[in-house]
């Protein structure tokens, strides 16, 4: 069992950064001591986010001030393109980085330009990374220097396609995801398009020509099935601020699987996945503010398109719950660690 283990975060001003700070200033073996922000430099983080008042005793610093090399682990909570140029300098110092932004989740360098429009300083690190997915990385993870932390989409996808893919009951080529997540999902920063009077009472689809999580995803369920998928990833904007709900569509291929036992058997062991009740309907509340992602499988009609229901907080299991039960596995704790809280009602 590892000591107490001193943390950095860089980015502590955004949705994500706060999330980090509200997790770890619980969690038992662990002292944050540097959180970064060029803008906020020298406020304390507690006049910024009161929620912390008490808890969080730091003030803001710039990353080059902050004595990121003297940590054991830094956090990224950072828009792309940061991390991949302040990685090397960490992992070349021994500290251990856990990436919330897209830096290093895709293997291909010039995919990952194609969707970010930015080009990749680190392409060396894209095959040492590994994708912080507990539930299907854990051993990979427990090893790792770097760890790139699944984005909101697609933890809540991947973990409802999960146990349909690797039994082999589905076509892969017929895979449909329908997702709707709440404002938070777009970041702290400034947009017309995110102020409660645009979002408030409206539902809308986006980026359904391509949005830039769909190569993590394909890439992430292809080595699933070890070979191609064809996913059809359709997102929406919900007048919420936290959660992701996705409804996700597959081609039975087979007629006698138990769906609800294949279900239950395979997240039987998972702290982070909880499987409800045949006929049951998770909903965003009953994951608010909770490291979890509640999953329920249909078939409609008996008929052979399979139905999953996948229900996450996106700041907590779709990023920052996610990145400290990584965490927790890197450093030998309990992966519940910092986590144990229940969902908030209403």
């Amino acid at each position: 069992m590892a000591s107490r283990i001193r943390v950095g975060i860089v980015g502590g001003t955004g949705y994500t950064g706060v999330e980090l700070l509200r997790l770890l200033s619980s969690h038992p073996d662990v002292d944050v001591t540097a959180i970064t922000s060029r803008a906020e430099k020298g406020m304390r983080v507690d006049a910024l986010f009161p929620n912390l008042r008490g808890h969080v005793d730091l003030a803001f610093s710039a990353p080059e001030e902050a004595g990121l090399e003297r940590c054991d682990a830094v956090f990224f909570a950072t828009p792309h393109g940061v991390a991949m140029e302040a990685a090397p300098t960490l992992l070349a110092a021994g500290v251990r980085v856990l990436d919330l932004s897209a830096d290093f989740r895709l293997k291909d360098a010039s995919q990952w330009e194609t969707w970010y429009r930015h080009s990749h300083v680190s392409p060396a690190l894209l095959g040492e990374a590994v994708y912080g997915l507990p539930e299907r990385r854990r051993d990979r993870i427990r090893d790792a220097r770097l760890v790139a932390v699944p984005g909101c989409y697609p933890t809540a996808i991947q973990l409802g396609f999960l146990p349909l893919l690797e039994a082999g009951v589905v076509a892969p080529d017929s895979l449909v995801a329908s997702a709707a997540s709440g404002v938070s999902g777009a970041g702290r920063q400034a947009s017309v398009d995110n102020l409660l009077t645009e979002c408030a009472d409206s539902l809308k689809a986006y980026a359904v020509p391509g949005h830039r999580h769909l190569p993590e995803i394909e890439q992430e369920l292809s080595d699933m099935v070890h070979g191609p998928v064809n996913l059809c990833f359709v997102p929406h904007l919900a007048p919420m601020i936290r959660g992701i709900h996705a409804t996700l569509f597959a081609r039975l291929m087979r007629s006698d699987i138990d769906l609800q036992s294949l279900f239950e058997l395979r997240y039987a062991e998972e702290p982070a996945v909880d499987v409800m009740p045949a006929g049951s309907h998770p909903q965003t509340r009953s994951v608010r503010g909770a490291n979890l992602c509640r999953l329920a499988v249909h078939r409609p009609q008996g008929r052979d398109t399979v139905v999953v229901l996948s229900a996450i907080d996106n700041l907590v299991k779709g990023a920052a719950g996610q990145a400290v039960q990584s965490f927790n596995i890197m450093f030998g704790f309990n992966e519940t660690a910092g986590l144990a809280n229940m969902a908030l009602l209403p």
